[in-house]
């Protein structure tokens, strides 16, 4: 089984959807209650493929705490680098085709706040106008500004959008930037805003996905350079930094590797966690979240956000 896309960009792909849009909805219901009354809700104790730990740096990965794990399926983490924050994607049933899932209205970007020792009742954060379709994903947050992924009303195929924080709530959404031929996949910038880390499987790269890094000069995004330091044949992607800028994190072969920059110098990646988990993300304290996946059979019944504490 091939190292798997976003969930979001995988459906849209699959759909091929053009420009869509809809009536006006009632009100949105709770994520919960699509998730069928059927469907299995696993815990590490009943878990045939438990993410696995090598290295010393870490406590044993364990789901978040709180209300954030579902039985439906949890996806692509991003922690903010203070830990007060995680946003990540649900679905509520990986069973339902696609063009269901975009008409849920569950389907989408959460966010849940740090309350007490445990994450609280995540919300939706809505991207699109009333009345509009949109199906978001492969959120990044830097300070007031949100970059995603949307399949969207108005526009052909996927494209990357930022959103601005105005008093609290995500508005404003507008096109990213970004030169369609740079076909940036999932991304990672840097602290200061003007460097980027993406995959990508644009031609000149080792096989597969590679992780790519493009500088902002002059307002302009520059031709992508391979981060060949890091990158094989086996494929690499979700790349994500430490919020010092000297981890490069990302997903290879279902499992998380980090490198380590040395001198300005990105060196041979080790691996970190195996075993079904991806998409990672660092906090300042150096907590690792990622997601998660069970298998049944050969098949992804469900996904949860994990944790491994820095010692």
């Amino acid at each position: 089984m091939p190292i798997r896309l976003p969930l979001v960009l995988a459906w849209a792909c699959a759909l091929g959807l053009l420009a869509c849009s809809a009536p006006a909805a009632a009100p949105a219901p709770q994520r919960e209650t699509m998730i069928p009354a059927s469907a299995p809700k696993f815990a590490p104790e009943n878990d045939a493929h438990p993410p696995v730990l090598l290295s010393g740096e870490f406590e044993s990965p364990q789901p978040v705490p709180g209300r954030l794990n579902t039985a439906g399926a949890e996806d692509s983490p991003f922690i903010t680098p203070d830990g007060g924050t995680l946003y990540f994607f649900f679905t509520p049933d990986l069973n339902i085709p696609p063009e269901k899932q975009l008409l849920d209205g569950v389907t989408g970007i959460y966010a849940a706040r740090w309350e007490g020792g445990a994450w609280g009742q995540p919300q939706r954060v809505l991207l699109q106008d009333a009345g509009q379709q949109a199906l978001d994903g492969c959120e990044f947050v830097s300070g007031e500004t949100m970059w995603f992924c949307s399949l969207r009303s108005g526009f052909n195929g996927i494209h990357w959008f930022t959103a601005a924080d105005r008093q609290g709530k995500w508005q404003a959404w507008k096109l990213a930037d970004f030169d369609p031929a740079y076909q940036v996949g999932e991304l990672h910038f840097t602290a200061d805003g003007d460097g980027v880390y993406f995959h990508s499987q644009r031609p000149g790269g080792k096989g597969g996905l590679d992780i790519w890094f493009s500088q902002r000069q002059d307002g302009a995004w520059q031709e992508p350079v391979n981060v060949a330091a890091v990158n094989t044949p086996a494929g690499e992607g979700w790349p994500a930094l430490s919020p010092d800028g000297n981890e490069l994190w990302f997903t290879r072969s279902y499992g998380i590797w980090r490198s380590q920059n040395v001198n300005g110098a990105w060196q041979a990646p080790a691996q970190i966690v195996a075993s079904l988990a991806g998409e990672p993300s660092v906090d300042a304290q150096g907590n690792l979240y990622f997601v998660h996946h069970y298998l049944s059979g050969d098949k992804i019944i469900e996904a949860d956000i994990y944790v491994a504490y820095r010692k």
